[in-house]
């Protein structure tokens, strides 16, 4: 039964965060005027992480006892979005808010990086139950 809810969690998270990187975003950039998608983004990300800490870490304790290297890699996902939440996303919103592009690039960088490495991580998870 742990197997199968483990399962389930990890193809949430890894499809949740898929979606939200590629689909929302992207569409919101798309049909929006700037300003508007990127203070709905804005408001977005928050909850985006809290979902990502709350079901990576969910995961990572009901595999603790099945797959060690999975619980390991989801408790990474976990750890990892504290700070992005907590420190990168404000300031990336402070880069914004103050006009320094070359600093938003590059915070923005490294967040694009940590989301495709928890992507990464959850698709190989998802792999390892095959």
């Amino acid at each position: 039964m742990l197997n199968l809810v483990s399962l389930w969690l990890t193809a949430i998270l890894f499809g949740g965060m898929s979606l939200f990187s590629f689909g929302l975003a992207a569409f919101l950039l798309s049909v929006l005027p700037n300003d508007t998608a990127r203070a709905t983004l804005r408001r977005a990300f928050p909850p985006f992480y809290l979902f990502v800490l709350v079901v990576s870490m969910l995961t990572a304790l009901l595999m603790w006892r099945i797959d060690y290297v999975s619980s390991i890699l989801m408790a990474t996902i976990a750890l990892s979005v504290i700070p992005t939440r907590q420190a990168l996303m404000p300031a990336i919103n402070r880069a914004t808010d103050s006009g320094q592009h070359a600093r938003f690039k590059r915070l923005h960088g490294l967040s694009v990086a940590i989301g495709l490495a928890h992507i990464a991580l959850s698709g190989y998870v998802l792999a390892r139950f095959v």
